[in-house]
Order: C-alpha cells, then sequence, then structure tokens
C-alpha cells in the first residue's frame, strides 16, 4: 500500500474517557449507552464514531462510483446505522446498516450504486466477511 494520509486519536478511560486527535479537530468525551449498562451520559461512542466515519466514507465511494457512471447523486444521503450485540458465544459483534437515498434516481440505480460502492469503500473493504452489512435503497 502507497500510503497518502494517517491520522491517529487517543482514547483514555474507555468507553468513560475521552478521545481525541493530536491537531485538536476532535476531542470528544465519552459515555457508555444505557443499553450497555452505561449512564446515558452526555458524551458520543465508540458505534457512533464508526457510524459517522462509515457514512461519510460510503457516500464518498458511492460519488465515485456515480460519477464514473454519469449519474448525478445531488443531495444524496447515506446513513450508517451500527449495531453491537453479542454472538451465541457472548462476544461482542459489530452489524452494519448502510441506507441511501439518492432523489430523482430510480430504486435499482441506488441498489446498484450500493453494490458497486460496497466494494470500493475501505470502510467496506475492512469489515468484509467480518461483521454483516446490509445495504438498503431508500
Amino acid at each position: 500500500m502507497k500510503t497518502m494520509y494517517t491520522t491517529s486519536a487517543t482514547a483514555e478511560n474507555g468507553r468513560k474517557g475521552r478521545v481525541a486527535t493530536p491537531d485538536g479537530k476532535l476531542d470528544l468525551q465519552l459515555s457508555m449507552p444505557k443499553e450497555m449498562g452505561g449512564d446515558g451520559g452526555p458524551g458520543t461512542n465508540p458505534e457512533q464514531l464508526f457510524a459517522s466515519g462509515y457514512s461519510a466514507c460510503f457516500l464518498s465511494a458511492v460519488e465515485l462510483v456515480a460519477k464514473k457512471k454519469g449519474i448525478p447523486v445531488d443531495n444524496g444521503k447515506l446513513t450508517a446505522e451500527i449495531s453491537i450485540g453479542k454472538n451465541d458465544d457472548g462476544s461482542l459483534q459489530l452489524a452494519a446498516k448502510l441506507q441511501l437515498s439518492v432523489p430523482g434516481l430510480e430504486r435499482s440505480q441506488i441498489e446498484e450504486l450500493l453494490q458497486e460502492a460496497h466494494q470500493v469503500c475501505p470502510y467496506s473493504r475492512a469489515t468484509r466477511n467480518n461483521i454483516d452489512v446490509e445495504l438498503v435503497a431508500v
């Protein structure tokens, strides 16, 4: 791999602490959701951060694929829904549901864009065969 960009973030005190980047562009309080036994405090959590990154990256992949096909995706919206749960053996596991809406496109066009973007998005490639990812045309 020829590296184009590298970044980092440092977490302190796990899900009840903070996460920040060295340049200060990201500096967030973390809180454990009530559904996971936490206090549901005002901070964000790793699943929200993952959903944010995956949705932005995947929508960029959609835009790339659409541009190559000459399909306009103005005002496209991608929602990444990230779930965390337990497997039968008690280990924690993530799952993703990616929902794409593009005003003015047919459902079949949106489904095609989803499938092709799923092949090129770095987040999709990183998670392939590791978590369940559901693609939904809205």
